[in-house]
């Protein structure tokens, strides 16, 4: 099924090009520093449960397209812990897998089953049994543990998502075993700074619980978080991350932000008061990341839940998020206006809203000492969006003011996959500029080596 140039271009003499780089990439170790796997897997390093439980289940992009066409989420037993008749869910899936072509998620699944289970044939209703007990056959050996994979894959590190409200034993249990691979935890404070949030008093009041501060005053919920923040990086967290409807910030002085605060946590506060109150978070946040070093990184854009009905049954992260239009130039000003030219902070900006890479982004991290672009996201983790990205961010932002891929998945096994697909893109859109005469081969060769782990490690702080 994976022809070796694949992603490649057409044309011989540029395909050559972009082969020569590829060699010299392709078996550098991973750097993996934001995504959603699980630090638990490690810890206790358990076979993996299931076909399903492995790669229909975890993963957004596979159950919401095959939602998409009619499948009810209730047939592929999605949100239970126990799936009752995993092969029939894996039929399913398989008879539909026909919906997958032309999508990044074919090439992922595709070389999953092909270079950890052998697999050469391609997915249908015919071969589901069979395609069914290799793979669960195979989960069952020592050499598709987790951390077996883990070192199968060169990865060099790896970073969770985790609410401020962890206890990180996980990670704690990680670090103090002998195993060598690094798990890092990433900040994630959404359910404490996002009032709209499930719950947010309630996770509020455990903030304070957890950290000893009466998170229900301006300043001892500032300090809350700011203990917080430094629990995660003795456990080796580096980076933040915030998933806010905008990329809206707001520079607040003292007395406004804490009459606010005081408004939003006893549920008074208007509804356009809540986006200000996220925009004056981002500003805190990156406050403190001036103050400890943590990178921070802005994921806006989406609009999180749009299937009601699904949201009342499920709850969230069931594939109904959608990207919306999204403002950055003067929504980051105010943050810009006082944090923009900090050296001591890296802002790491996403979008989900293609048209601002050209006009906002790339000029934005062309100019401000403390911005850069963090890889195309969600929607664009594709080949035609890595492409979109270069050719529409190198012009003006230049290959340094990036940082390489970040897989940003649940997928475990994709993680290979998807790296793979990024240093296959990177290297055709070198060899094309290489082709051109825009770029020598040996600089092309060094920009590859940048992309796929020098720019991350400095970026991440690995």
């Amino acid at each position: 099924m994976l022809n070796e140039d694949r992603l490649f271009p057409a044309d011989q003499t540029t395909r050559a090009i972009a082969r020569r780089l590829y060699d010299q990439i392709r078996d550098l170790p991973i750097v993996s520093p934001h995504g959603h796997t699980q630090a638990g897997w490690f810890t206790r390093n358990q076979p993996f449960p299931d076909p399903v439980k492995l790669f229909v289940q975890p993963d957004h992009y596979v159950f919401r397209m095959l939602y998409s066409q009619g499948i009810a989420l209730e047939e592929l037993e999605i949100g239970k812990e126990t799936i009752q008749d995993p092969r029939k869910v894996w039929r399913t899936f398989a008879s539909h897998y026909y919906l997958f072509r032309g999508t990044p998620t074919r090439l992922w699944l595709d070389y999953s089953f092909q270079t950890l289970f052998g697999l050469n044939e391609r997915l249908s209703a015919a071969n589901a049994d069979h395609y069914y007990d290799v793979i669960a056959e195979k989960l069952a050996t020592p050499e598709l543990l987790p951390r077996a994979l883990y070192e199968r894959f060169n990865i060099e590190v790896l970073a969770t998502t985790d609410s401020p409200l962890d206890s990180l034993a996980d990670h704690q249990a990680i670090r103090s075993s002998e195993w060598q691979g690094r798990i890092v935890p990433t900040f994630r404070p959404d359910p404490v700074v996002d009032p709209q949030f499930p719950d947010f008093q309630d996770n509020v009041r455990a903030l304070g619980a957890l950290t000893g501060e009466d998170t229900f005053t301006w300043r001892g919920y500032l300090r809350a978080l700011a203990s917080r923040r430094e629990y995660f990086k003795r456990l080796g967290a580096t980076a933040t991350d915030h998933g806010h409807p905008t990329a809206l910030t707001e520079d607040l002085g003292d007395t406004s932000a804490a009459t606010l605060f005081e408004q939003v946590i006893k549920g008074t506060a208007y509804q356009a008061d809540l986006e200000i109150f996220r925009g004056q978070m981002l500003t805190e946040m990156a406050r403190m990341s001036v103050e400890d070093g943590l990178v921070m990184q802005i994921h806006p854009g989406s609009v999180r839940n749009h299937n009601a009905q699904l949201f009342a049954k499920y709850g969230r992260d069931m594939g109904a998020d959608i990207p919306a239009p999204t403002n950055y130039v003067e929504a980051l000003r105010p943050l810009l206006s006082r944090f923009g030219n900090e050296r001591n902070l890296t802002l790491i900006l996403f979008t989900l809203d293609e048209t601002t890479y050209s006009r906002e982004l790339a000029p934005l991290a062309g100019h401000y000492p403390c911005l850069r672009l963090g890889p195309p996201w969600w929607f664009h983790d594709s080949p035609e969006g890595m492409r979109r990205f270069r050719e529409m961010a190198t012009e003006t932002a230049g290959f340094y003011n990036t940082v390489g891929f970040n897989d940003d998945t649940r997928a475990f096994l994709s993680i290979p996959a998807r790296h793979d697909v990024a240093r296959r893109i990177d290297v055709a859109f070198l060899a094309e500029l290489v082709a051109d005469h825009r770029l020598e081969e040996d600089e092309a060769a060094e920009v590859a080596h940048e992309l796929t782990v020098g720019l991350v490690r400095k970026a991440y702080r690995l």
